[in-house]
């Protein structure tokens, strides 16, 4: 890195002090896609589960290419639970913002909701309504947000599973994260 903002507080910044932010952060994005695939293989330590959080997530990824999705969806099947690994208990929120600048309303909004709608599998078992889901049932994408879950995230913990390996969707994800992203305001 070249370079130091002058200022201390924020609001004593110029232009030069932000130019430079900028360009680091831009010199800095090839970087993003290794630290979510890091994040991503951090998740493949012990679970309560018969696999693990990392194995739940390729085979998610792998079930959506399997099933025909485009590379931005099945990247979103492959990262829908990333937020686990900062924010489990509002890990969709967190996964849902990570991809927000790179994906689609749709995708960006079916991953944010997902926690809510997998708990039509499970909700009941802790005295909570499993059709929670249903207050978003006239959203355009209510039935998107089903289908993900039905098809690709809820199935997904099966040990037998012919799952692909990380480095198959390494690709996709590089592809994803090396777009311009778009602004956040």
């Amino acid at each position: 890195m070249s370079g130091k903002v002058a200022f201390t507080a924020m609001e004593h910044g110029t232009k030069a002090d932000y130019d430079l932010i900028f360009a680091d952060e831009e010199d800095r994005a090839g970087e993003f896609a290794e630290r979510v695939l890091g994040w991503l293989r951090d998740m493949d330590g012990d679970s309560p589960y018969l696999i693990s959080r990392l194995q739940h997530s390729l085979q998610s990824a792998t079930r959506a290419e399997r099933d025909g999705a485009d590379d931005e969806t099945i990247v979103c099947a492959l990262l829908h639970d990333i937020g686990d690994v900062l924010a489990p208990a509002n890990h969709s929120d967190v996964a849902a913002a990570l991809l927000a600048p790179y994906v689609s309303e749709k995708n960006h909004w079916i991953v944010k909701h997902h926690g809510l709608f997998q708990g039509y599998y499970w909700f009941q078992f802790i005295g909570e309504d499993q059709n929670a889901r249903d207050k978003f049932r006239n959203h355009e994408h209510y039935q998107a947000c089903v289908d993900f879950c039905a098809r690709w995230d809820q199935p997904s913990f099966d040990p037998d599973y012919d799952t692909l390996p990380i480095d198959h969707f390494e690709p996709m994800v590089r592809a994803l994260f090396a777009k311009e992203p778009r602004p956040f305001f």
